[in-house]
């Protein structure tokens, strides 16, 4: 029940901390809870990188620059010196772009200062129609051409192009993918479909050896690290291991998702496509795992999502920053090492962009965020506490 009180909060702006706090302060109020309340940053927010569409994901890339894709433009392009430059040799053309599907997530590969490797997870085009998948591609020492490609997993599910997910998350040795459900009702507890997923393979290319169904006899399987998601958009491990998702609800529950392998997440609207059921359903067989955070009816329409760092960042340090597409906000969530959500904060700095589409850690205690208006109006932020 607190935890959807907290979500709910959350959807209509408001401020938790993990306990109530007095009404104001007095000279009466314990020092500690002064103390908590200062730590509260003000943030400045600053349009680094204007005129994009769609602009899904960004990372860091060191030297000040960054790099990141637009959905629908189907462009990957690098920052730096405030200028944007499209790289050279990343086929846009073979980018399938429908709806809520194109090119989406992007992660570098850990190596990527001696490689120059990165991952993208994007539409693609089949012999019998199209799918979305998961692609790796290397660039030239001075970072401004593709030289190479390699398809790491596709096959993933593919209608109008809604629910296509789809975000990438590259740690240590392994590649992890949210993928969506494509809006078929039987992908997301079905283990021998790549929707509706998170799915963990080696950078290799190989399903890791510790999912649940690493050796089962079905390809498709041995790629699950767990199921019962309708639609992941995103994913970060934090500093202690542990490895989360961000999904969108239907008209309710948005989630935050402690992912444990071989878990299953509840969602399976069935017969057709029932979008009244709810999204961690525990009236079906075996253990339906709860979210750590729900947004509760109505939803925030969540997408991207990651932890942020700093120690000028106060009370933020260290909380998972969830994109609000609808709400036009940014939840920044405590949550315990165990999954307890412990209070949501909502800053008003981060409302006044319209459509938030992901959030990104920085350098120092600088985080990024994307817009998503469309129509050419966006812009990827660098957000920075006030001095």
């Amino acid at each position: 029940m607190r935890t959807l009180v907290l979500g709910l909060a959350a959807t209509l702006g408001l401020t938790l901390a993990a306990a109530p706090a007095a009404a104001a302060t007095s000279t009466s109020e314990h020092p500690s809870r002064i103390q908590q309340r200062a730590a509260v940053p003000g943030l400045v927010v600053k349009r680094l990188v204007t005129g994009l569409d769609h602009p899904w994901d960004v990372r860091p890339i060191g030297q000040g620059r960054l790099i990141y894709t637009q959905r629908d433009r189907a462009t990957v392009s690098i920052w730096a010196d405030g200028r944007s430059r499209v790289l050279r040799g990343f086929p846009s053309g073979s980018v399938w772009v429908s709806g809520e599907t194109g090119l989406m997530g992007l992660d570098l590969d850990p190596r990527f200062k001696r490689n120059h490797r990165f991952y993208t997870c994007q539409g693609g085009t089949t012999g019998g129609g199209h799918d979305v998948r998961v692609m790796r591609w290397t660039l030239n020492a001075a970072l401004t051409r593709v030289t190479d490609s390699k398809r790491m997993i596709g096959g993933f599910p593919a209608t109008s192009g809604r629910h296509g997910g789809c975000r990438v998350l590259a740690v240590g040795t392994k590649l992890y993918v949210g993928t969506g459900d494509a809006a078929v009702g039987a992908n997301p507890r079905n283990k021998k479909s790549l929707g509706g997923k998170t799915l963990c393979l080696q950078l290799s290319g190989r399903p890791c050896a510790s999912n649940p169904f690493a050796r089962s006899s079905n390809r498709n399987k041995r790629f699950v690290h767990t199921y019962g998601h309708r639609n992941v958009q995103g994913l970060d491990q934090r500093r202690d291991g542990t490895l989360w998702s961000v999904e969108q609800g239907s008209y309710r529950d948005d989630e935050v998702n402690l992912l444990r392998n071989g878990g299953d997440y509840g969602w399976h609207p069935v017969p057709g496509y029932d979008e009244s059921v709810p999204m961690t359903d525990q009236s079906l067989p075996g253990r339906q795992r709860n979210a750590a955070w729900s947004s509760g009816d109505p939803t925030v329409a969540t997408s991207g999502g990651g932890f942020v760092y700093g120690k000028r960042l106060g009370a933020y340090d260290g909380t998972f920053a969830v994109a609000g597409l609808k709400a036009e906000r940014v939840l920044f969530l405590k949550l315990s090492a165990s999954g307890r959500l412990q209070g949501v904060r909502v800053p008003p700095a981060l409302r006044e962009f319209g459509r938030i589409r992901t959030v990104v850690d920085g350098p120092g205690s600088v985080f990024y965020v994307t817009t998503d208006n469309g129509g050419g109006n966006d812009a990827i932020l660098a957000v920075r506490p006030r001095r």
